[in-house]
């Protein structure tokens, strides 16, 4: 295996790792800046008052995005299989 496949394989790793946490990042930052706007606008500074909304919209998010967070992880896998042999030889 030389190097330049493992920093293929690395950057390949790294890429789909973002892909499949952006949707989630994404969700959870929207989130909480509405629920502080609001916790602003209504001077509750109460730190546990995000938390359930946070978990309720990233459950929402994973029953909308989980087959396709599925099909990209079930993606790369088959593709890293499919090289195995290249990469021993």
């Amino acid at each position: 295996m030389t190097p330049e496949n493992v920093m293929d394989l690395a950057h390949r790793t790294l890429l789909v790792t973002s892909l499949i946490s952006a949707p989630l990042l994404i969700i959870a930052l929207i989130t909480g800046l509405v629920i502080g706007m609001l916790q602003a606008a209504t001077q509750i500074n109460e730190s546990t008052l995000s938390f359930i909304p946070k978990l309720l919209m990233l459950v929402l998010t994973l029953f909308v995005a989980g087959p396709w967070i599925l099909r990209v992880l079930i993606d790369f896998t088959h593709d890293l299989y499919a090289g195995i042999p290249a990469m021993i030889g």
